[in-house]
């Protein structure tokens, strides 16, 4: 009898919520722009926004905006090369 194959653990909130981040920070729109309005879900667990946020505020070039509704709008640059 074959045993069936062991299907991988669903994400954890923390994987869901940085894989939907990066989605909005890859879009062209916000390649372009160097920005992106990152949107808090209600569904997104204080503990996993808090640490993606300490993270993202923690990298070179990276500003985030903290906005009065709970969003945060992000900015970054590219250093230059040379």
């Amino acid at each position: 009898m074959a045993k069936k194959a062991a299907s991988p653990p669903p994400p954890k909130p923390y994987e869901v919520l940085a894989m939907r981040l990066q989605r909005v920070i890859n879009s062209p729109a916000a390649q372009r722009s160097k920005t992106a309005l990152l949107e808090r879900l209600e569904s997104d667990p204080d503990d996993a926004w808090d640490r993606v946020m300490e993270e993202l505020s923690d990298t070179d070039n990276v500003t985030l905006a903290f906005r009065d509704d709970g969003h945060v709008q992000i900015f970054w640059t590219v250093p230059q090369e040379g």
